[in-house]
């Protein structure tokens, strides 16, 4: 059962911006964290933002601080990605997923590995960014 589908994935131009979206179902109950997190071909699964859901505290890793927003919709289990300035090696599938451990993975606390146990994850949506 998909419980979390995430929009707005596209290729687009070096320096520009995109604006994902992930919606969770109706029977849906968040996790204390949501978050994105990317996977490019031969390369691990790493964190790139991450909010609370109790409190809205964000987190971001070092390559997309400053240039990524993360934020949650009011009165709506949804969570957006605001990407600016886009680089190439941004480009990869970026998946939307809930779980307590999120942000910690995000901060750089826990290891990236643990998302392979994340409680939630969404089917996913292809960035493209080229040169």
């Amino acid at each position: 059962q998909v419980q979390l589908m995430e929009a707005g994935g596209g290729s687009v131009q070096a320096g520009g911006s995109l604006i994902l979206s992930c919606a969770a179902s109706e029977n849906f109950k968040s996790e204390t964290c949501m978050g994105w997190f990317r996977q490019a071909p031969g390369k691990e699964r790493e964190g790139v933002a991450a909010i609370s859901t109790r409190g809205g505290r964000q987190y971001y890793s070092d390559s997309v601080k400053g240039r990524f927003t993360i934020s949650q919709g009011n009165a709506e289990n949804t969570v957006y990605l605001q990407m600016n300035s886009l680089k190439p090696e941004d480009t990869a599938m970026y998946y939307c997923t809930s779980d307590a451990l999120a942000c910690l993975v995000v901060a750089g606390s826990l290891s990236a590995s643990l998302s392979a146990g994340f409680a939630y994850w969404g089917q996913g949506t292809q960035v493209n960014v080229s040169s």
